[in-house]
């Protein structure tokens, strides 16, 4: 079978034969071709994806029975369920930048919100110290007694948050967490709150749970932080679970006390609403903000579902480790989920988190040497990008990512490529000129700006900054001064 877009072409195709064996112990013969065309330079997220689900639902199998010649149709069609997810922008970029690294093309990858440091020897240590002591078996499926009693006195000291062991739940990342979270607590057509910009995968978690994502948009000159009048107005019977995330991805924008305080005013006079408190980038933070907890504000403990985990603190993506902190029947909930999914986090990188706790408040000297690098790199963007023309921005006070309005460029006609429309032509765009990968804001809700990830090295932002202003450049006549 063959199917194409404009801008990208698949061949998938599957056809089993059976044929009888001509001896004894030998084994049908089977045969299969899978080739995947795609070229670099018209490459479209959008028609990725519209080709993507369109051929999903065509693509049939061709089983030819051993005792007749007639053909029989397998049906292999998916659910509804997972047709409605949108794949994420994120992974589809981050694995064509890496295709084009990989085909040498001198691509500068800033699409990933990964951290470009490793994990500190510390933790590490740990790791291969449970590997060798043998310390390789399952654990209780909602983690080890000794990570579990480290998270508690890790949320008490740092958060001012008190948890039991039994209210906390370690699973594999904190993506995990969230999912359970939702899946647990909403109903078929509830609605999950969701400020936008957002991160990618929480519409989509919340499609997944049969919940209704109702998504609020926040300004740029409001540091993309979410009004409360406008929150109060969207809010029903209907809502059910309402996602912050402090700092953001992808704007990095910190929700300071009073205004989290504002956010609870409106919170508790709704029964059913729930708060998940994402806090995965708490650590990475710049002065003066700082973090506050939700779950540590007067009558917000008994309806927050509190998320973080090890991944961008710790540098520790790879090691897929995170948790939920909350009262005990919503995290025994999600317990229950997770014994039947995945069942526990690996063992050895629960002894890593355990050591990763250990290093001290907010990570001690490990992660405040990361911070600093990432603020240095961080003041070097906003300068940067402050200089050019029609270039919008509100300063990051967390996380590793600059949200930029490029909308100003939209509607210019760029030589030997066409119209830059949206947010996804241009980042098109600069990864075709540039040769630069970044994220259309569009995937997370704003399609006036673009996520640009400052977890690589100052030497690899500065030659990226230099290829983005000169791709730029032929379009700066088109841009209003």
């Amino acid at each position: 079978m063959a199917a194409t877009s404009t801008s990208t072409s698949y061949r998938l195709g599957f056809r089993l034969h059976h044929q009888p064996a001509p001896c004894s112990g030998s084994h049908p013969q089977t045969s299969g071709a899978v080739s995947f065309l795609s070229g670099s330079h018209n490459f479209s997220f959008k028609s990725l994806e519209t080709t993507r689900r369109s051929q999903l639902s065509r693509i049939s199998v061709v089983v030819k029975a051993e005792s007749r010649s007639e053909e029989m149709q397998l049906d292999i069609s998916l659910s509804p369920r997972v047709n409605a997810v949108k794949p994420s922008k994120t992974v589809a970029i981050t694995d064509q930048a890496t295709a084009l690294v990989q085909a040498g093309v001198p691509v500068i990858r800033l699409a990933a919100g990964e951290p470009d440091f490793d994990t500190p020897v510390v933790i590490a240590e740990a790791g291969i110290n449970a590997i060798r002591e043998g310390f390789t078996r399952y654990t209780p499926n909602a983690g080890t007694q000794e990570l579990r009693v480290a998270i508690c006195h890790k949320l008490k000291e740092e958060n001012g948050i008190s948890y039991t062991a039994d209210q906390i739940l370690v699973s594999n990342g904190a993506k995990q967490s969230i999912y359970q979270a939702m899946l647990a607590v909403c109903s078929p057509g509830d609605e999950v709150i969701i400020p936008a910009p957002f991160w990618v995968s929480y519409p989509e978690m919340a499609r997944l749970a049969d919940a209704t994502p109702v998504i609020l948009p926040t300004s740029i000159s409001e540091n993309f932080l979410l009004d409360p009048k406008l929150l109060e107005s969207k809010l029903s019977e209907k809502s059910r679970l309402l996602i912050l995330c402090s700092p953001s991805n992808p704007t990095g924008s910190v929700y300071s006390k009073k205004l989290l305080e504002e956010i609870a005013r409106i919170v508790a006079k709704h029964p059913r609403l729930l708060v998940l408190s994402d806090e995965i980038y708490e650590h990475i933070i710049y002065a003066p903000a700082t973090h506050i907890s939700f779950a540590s504000l007067p009558g917000m403990w008994e309806r927050t579902l509190t998320v973080n985990g090890f991944s961008k603190a710790f540098a520790m993506t790879g090691w897929r480790l995170g948790y939920i902190a909350g009262p005990k029947h919503f995290v025994a909930a999600c317990n229950k989920i997770q014994s039947q999914f995945t069942s526990g986090a690996s063992s050895i990188s629960q002894k890593a988190g355990v050591a990763a706790l250990g290093l001290g408040y907010a990570g001690g000297e490990a992660v405040s040497t990361m911070v600093k690098a990432f603020m240095e790199r961080r003041d070097f963007l906003i300068k940067s990008f402050g200089e050019m023309e029609g270039v919008r921005m509100s300063e990051p006070q967390g996380a590793f990512y600059l949200f930029i309005d490029v909308s100003s460029y939209y509607g210019t006609e760029a030589e030997g490529f066409g119209k830059i429309e949206d947010s996804d032509s241009l980042c098109r765009y600069l990864l075709d000129q540039a040769q630069v990968a970044l994220v259309p804001g569009v995937a997370f809700g704003d399609d006036s700006c673009i996520r640009i990830s400052y977890a690589a090295s100052l030497t690899t932002l500065q030659e990226a900054v230099e290829r983005i202003k000169k791709a730029l450049l032929p379009l700066k006549s088109a841009v209003p001064v």
